[in-house]
């Protein structure tokens, strides 16, 4: 082999290593929340549960740089059925928001307040809305629905998330104040009503709008936590423009309604991107990164 080949094989090798480093990354942020939690709770379950979910995230980016079909849909069930059946339904843990305020309430910094700060108050500054995108287990279900492409305009309906977000505090401060008793049994029990009534107002209004995202866009109260963060987020949809030829394909099939032509924070609906990579995919030039 000569010095030439050597050469390009080094470069080959060094790219193939670039094209799969936002993978790497995530699994090695995830695994040190992991070792991290571990170490100071003195709970083997962070070092398993951090270390699954960085894997499964890492799983899913290596999928979709290989360009593998429904590499995203794999990490929502991936991740989202862990999060719902094995922390919600076996160890009885609410992951809903509600179960984030009884356990902030308490004082208590267990799974569902250490989720909120990782993947909903201080992740979005560097992964944006991504647990919407890819852990969601509300999403998960309605992203499976017919309109995956919003067949109408976005609705000026943002500010119901509010009203249920103020709803959900309301309701675990009402409890604390009137229950003496059972209150671990009865937030249980609103992790499952609450799924039920997400799930089905979800499917409800993706049906009534004609678009599987809707009750995220206008309902879903976790929202109020990430919108901010995302601003600021470090992972960001980024448009070249030498490459770009204004055909919008890329926000035509935008499930969040993202003006992704537009480079600044402030771009309309800038913070409700998901990261889904649709825009990616249905660029024609590649120009999208």
């Amino acid at each position: 082999m000569n010095a030439s080949d050597r050469h390009e094989n080094h470069n080959s090798a060094d790219k193939g290593f670039r094209k799969y480093l936002h993978s790497i990354l995530i699994f090695l942020v995830f695994e040190t929340i992991a070792v991290v939690l571990w170490l100071a709770k003195g709970n083997l379950f962070y070092l398993f549960n951090f270390t699954y979910i960085g894997a499964s995230l890492a799983l899913g980016l290596f999928l979709f740089t290989r360009k593998v079909p429904h590499a995203r849909r794999i990490v929502q069930l991936l991740v989202g059925l862990y999060m719902l059946v094995y922390l919600g339904i076996i160890c009885r843990e609410n992951m809903q928001i509600e179960g984030f305020w009884y356990y902030l309430f308490l004082g208590t910094f267990e799974a569902a307040t250490i989720h909120y700060a990782v993947a909903k108050i201080f992740g979005p500054l560097l992964f944006g809305r991504g647990w919407c995108g890819y852990a969601c287990w509300t999403a998960m279900v309605l992203d499976f629905l017919p309109y995956r492409i919003p067949k109408a305009p976005r609705k000026k309906l943002g500010f119901l998330r509010y009203v249920t977000f103020s709803g959900s505090l309301a309701l675990v401060i009402g409890l604390f104040l009137t229950v003496r008793n059972g209150l671990e049994k009865i937030m249980f029990l609103l992790f499952l009503i609450g799924n039920i009534l997400y799930y089905a107002i979800g499917i409800l209004l993706a049906f009534l709008f004609k678009d599987n995202r809707a009750f995220c866009k206008y309902l879903c109260p976790i929202t109020v936590f990430l919108k901010p963060m995302s601003y600021f987020s470090l992972a960001r949809i980024q448009v070249d423009t030498d490459r770009c030829i204004n055909c919008h394909r890329c926000e035509r099939v935008c499930p969040m309604d993202v003006k992704i032509l537009d480079p600044s924070r402030k771009r309309e609906n800038g913070t409700e991107c998901i990261l889904c990579m649709e825009c990616k995919n249905a660029c024609p030039k590649q120009a999208i990164r």
